[in-house]
């Protein structure tokens, strides 16, 4: 896995905290030649940019970006490509809101902030990615989803669908932009104790740490997985899901079961029903 981000220009957005400080620092730890970390929290930002620099001088910068703005992702991109010399060989579309709420409760203005954020951002990633990605006809592409792309929780529509949305462009793409020596990869990133579950009470019970994550991360995107399940929690879900709708009746008998007794306990208040 090495191999693969020694020598390597990269951008992570969500980069200041989380999964998306984990990607960074592991891959500078594994020998990448310049990371660009991107977020729009200035003092994460700032904190962690002078704390690695110190570790990697020369080898990481922060540049606050706004994901929502296709102008700040565009000009994020630019100036990763230009700190690494010119071109970008990877592309980690991190950052996200975790969002939840009853669907009667959540208006347009509502379901616009959720897909700006956690679709429009790795959108605009890709657009202002791809020119350098395939005048090199080299570089790799990871979009962070949700096991929730597969097994659609209630009281998280929004989160299910942008989720939903960011899969299937990203399958999309992989095999649209394959013969330009470009690969995409879907990140399922499993529970993991980051700050996207301060307003639930906290993680629950197992989650992993970021660092698990990002480990697990850069093995599948070294490995080129077409959807990288960083936890076997999501990958049987993913594979109860299908195998229920299409062919066994129990399994889909106890989906049933089970994500009605998830939005029971959720409208009832208890938010770490999962």
């Amino acid at each position: 896995m090495k191999e693969y981000y020694m020598d390597k220009v990269a951008a992570v957005t969500g980069g200041a905290s989380g999964i998306g400080l984990a990607l960074v620092e592991a891959m500078l730890e594994i020998g990448a030649k310049a990371v660009t970390m991107a977020d729009i929290n200035e003092t994460n930002l700032a904190k962690h940019v002078e704390r690695l620099s110190g570790r990697y001088p020369g080898k990481v910068q922060g540049v606050r970006t706004d994901v929502t703005r296709e102008e700040s992702v565009k000009a994020m991109v630019d100036s990763a490509a230009a700190f690494g010399g010119g071109r970008l060989d990877l592309l980690f579309n991190n950052a996200g809101l975790g969002l939840g709420g009853a669907f009667d409760d959540l208006g347009n203005d509502d379901w616009a902030k959720a897909f700006a954020i956690n679709f429009y951002g790795a959108l605009y990633g890709i657009r202002a990615a791809l020119p350098y990605m395939k005048g090199a006809r080299s570089g790799h592409i990871c979009n962070t989803a949700s096991g929730i792309a597969f097994v659609n929780f209630p009281l998280q529509s929004m989160y299910a669908a942008t989720k939903a949305a960011l899969l299937g462009m990203t399958n999309s793409l992989r095999y649209e932009y394959w013969d330009d020596g470009v690969r995409f990869s879907t990140v399922i990133p499993g529970t993991v104790a980051t700050a996207i579950w301060e307003g639930a009470g906290g993680a629950p019970a197992g989650a992993i740490t970021p660092e698990e994550c990002a480990a697990a991360v850069l093995k599948g995107a070294g490995e080129n997985r077409r959807v990288i399940f960083v936890t076997e929690d999501d990958r049987s879900g993913c594979v109860n899901m299908a195998l229920g709708a299409a062919y066994m009746p129990s399994t889909d008998a106890f989906l049933n079961t089970y994500l009605l007794g998830v939005a029971r306990a959720r409208k009832a208040g208890d938010f770490t029903s999962i």
